[in-house]
């Protein structure tokens, strides 16, 4: 367990990391070890690719990646969600794939989004008083007019400057400003490594074979954050060999 230790803090350090996936993962780790993993998955977001408009995002399930404690992973996440460290938002994907970011990048990012903006002054509004005060995911109208005193105006600015998008009639969820770039590169990049794990024979491929070859054009975010993905959300196996971890397929 030590020597599985190391070779996660070492995945983490590096700067050029080998990714510490599969059957490295640490199977009994605290929220020492959770944090580091958010920070290591926080520097595979390409900022550039974005010209640095959003805050790192990075997918719930990615975490799972890294620290086999799943039960763990989800307390850990959670606690920090009702600390007021980290955000996380319903962004158009299945309802268990909650896109997690930190609450200061968030911030920062949505205020710069909305500077000199006509609705830059309800932005701050909402970010003073809702954000810093309420860890949820989505908001009714009746809470944003009696609890947190936004007027039906108000609200519609929010929807307008991205902050809140659509959940349903009188309901909306948190948002990331100018994400949707983000959400369509990550679901044809996710379909594209998926597709070169497909064409291998036997529909599996060696994890070190995978990282080393050159991405296509369609995998913007970088292997790297894709195999994470594909890995945390179950849609591959991790079978340990004698060459290394094999990467296969996961059954429908």
């Amino acid at each position: 367990m030590k020597r599985k230790h190391q070779l996660i803090s070492d995945a983490f350090k590096a700067k050029k990391q080998r990714l510490a996936v599969g059957s490295e993962t640490v199977e009994n780790e605290g929220p020492e070890a959770i944090e580091s993993a958010l920070q290591y998955l926080v520097s595979l977001f390409p900022r550039k690719l974005f010209e640095d408009a959003l805050p790192p995002l990075i997918l719930k399930h990615q975490v799972y990646s890294l620290v086999k404690d799943r039960t763990a992973v989800d307390r850990c996440l959670n606690q920090l969600k009702e600390e007021g460290r980290i955000r996380m938002f319903q962004h158009g994907f299945d309802a268990d794939s909650l896109v997690v970011t930190f609450t200061d990048s968030y911030q920062s990012k949505v205020l710069e989004f909305v500077s000199g903006k006509e609705f830059a002054r309800t932005v701050k509004k909402f970010l003073d008083s809702v954000l810093a005060s309420c860890p949820d995911i989505s908001f009714d109208k009746k809470r944003m007019l009696r609890e947190f005193g936004f007027s039906d105006a108000e609200i519609t600015q929010l929807v307008n400057a991205g902050v809140l998008t659509v959940r349903d009639a009188g309901s909306w969820w948190l948002a990331v400003p100018g994400a949707g770039r983000f959400v369509k590169y990550f679901i044809k990049g996710r379909k594209a490594v998926l597709g070169m794990i497909q064409k291998a024979k036997y529909k599996e491929v060696l994890l070190s074979d995978l990282q080393n070859r050159r991405a296509p054009s369609s995998v913007k975010l970088g292997l790297p954050y894709h195999v994470h993905d594909i890995i945390g959300a179950q849609l591959v196996d991790c079978i340990p060999t004698s060459s290394g971890t094999v990467l296969r397929l996961a059954d429908d």
